[in-house]
């Protein structure tokens, strides 16, 4: 794909979202810490759900570790992988308290740090919390790249590397939650609509008049 078409694409999905968002709610860094937690495997639906009831009670490092595990897993018990991701937290909450004041830190390497947190969501909280170009591949992201050829890669790592070279500056910031959201809603796994896609003609999908409508 030339980087005209990437031009192209990018300026529809800014011009039909001006200001993409995260679909999970949070209001600070360390909500949207533990809500990309959650995540892992599992929706943002259901990750919203569990977390409109803990961050009521508790949404600091502090009022989260006092909880305790047991207490953290009564709130999220309804995530896939609830025990391990409990546990992860709560870690992460004390390391938090004792190593940045109670702080999230805006540094890739010391959120790597953290238990539970990988490149994705380090990418997520860089670039959702503190607006650094970041691109945090999710399935989503990664299927869209590849099928659109915006960025083609066999790795997660492949493809991240590929956005960042070759989205348009300009759109850096946003791009992550725009191809997400395309994703979800339009380029869908099994069934992609390609008929009603923004980028159709833009796209390199070889597959994708068996979609049309």
């Amino acid at each position: 794909m030339n980087a005209q078409k990437r031009l192209e694409i990018f300026t529809r999905l800014r011009d039909e979202n001006p200001a993409p968002k995260t679909e999970l709610e949070y209001a600070s860094p360390f909500e949207l810490l533990v809500a990309v937690t959650l995540s892992a495997q599992a929706t943002d639906v259901g990750v919203n759900k569990a977390t409109r009831k803990l961050f009521p009670v508790a949404n600091t490092p502090q009022a989260v570790y006092d909880l305790g595990v047991d207490g953290l897993k009564g709130y999220i018990k309804t995530i896939g992988l609830f025990n391990s991701k409990a546990e992860n937290v709560h870690k992460a909450c004390r390391l938090l308290l004792d190593l940045h004041g109670g702080e999230v830190p805006e540094d890739r390497e010391a959120l790597e740090a953290l238990p539970g947190v990988g490149r994705k969501t380090a990418n997520v909280v860089l670039n959702t919390a503190f607006g650094h170009a970041a691109m945090a591949v999710d399935t989503h992201i990664f299927r869209v790249s590849n099928r659109t050829r915006i960025a083609k890669g066999k790795t997660v790592r492949q493809v991240e590397d590929g956005l960042m070279k070759h989205v348009p500056k300009a759109f850096l910031v946003d791009a992550h939650h725009w191809l997400i959201l395309h994703g979800r809603y339009t380029c869908k796994a099994r069934k992609p609509e390609c008929g009603r896609c923004l980028i159709e003609d833009l796209c390199e999908f070889n597959e994708k008049r068996e979609y049309l409508d």
